[in-house]
């Protein structure tokens, strides 16, 4: 692993740890070069998951794309980095239990949308915006009052 500070390849791992229920280690790691502590995480590399789009086109799954998407609703918002990746890994999870290798991306954005809802109703309402492809300001008022109603 390239040390962050002074880009050499030379470290030694000084503690692991298993997280996320198992589905991440995470490593804290020393340069032997400039002593500089780092940490990494190694996650699961998930192959041949297809999301299915709205128009039928099928495309490999991109979990950056999902990660900038739910980063984006929660800009400036108290929701951090460790929660975003924990709702994604969730939603993953809980998607390819149902479909297995070809994911509908109702699923994907669905799944995002209930938990956001439980972590940040202003980051939910801003992701649900996008995803139900509001039209106009009615029916962004519909989303926010509904957010005094248990979700359906």
């Amino acid at each position: 692993m390239r040390c962050p500070k002074c880009t050499s390849i030379e470290d030694k791992v000084t503690d692991s740890r298993i997280a996320k229920e198992g589905n991440t280690i995470r490593r804290r790691r020393e340069c032997l070069e400039c002593g500089h502590r780092f940490s990494t995480t190694e996650t699961l590399v998930r192959d041949g998951i297809i999301v299915i789009k709205r128009d039928g086109r099928r495309e490999e799954f991109d979990r950056e794309k999902l990660v900038r998407a739910v980063r984006a609703a929660c800009h400036k918002r108290p929701v951090d980095l460790e929660q975003i990746t924990m709702l994604i890994e969730d939603v993953v999870d809980s998607v390819e239990a149902e479909f297995d290798s070809e994911i509908p991306s109702r699923a994907l954005g669905h799944g995002v949308m209930q938990r956001l809802r439980n972590i940040d109703q202003v980051a939910y309402v801003r992701f649900a915006s996008v995803y139900k492809e509001f039209r106009d300001v009615a029916e962004f008022v519909d989303e926010v009052s509904s957010l005094g109603k248990p979700p359906k």
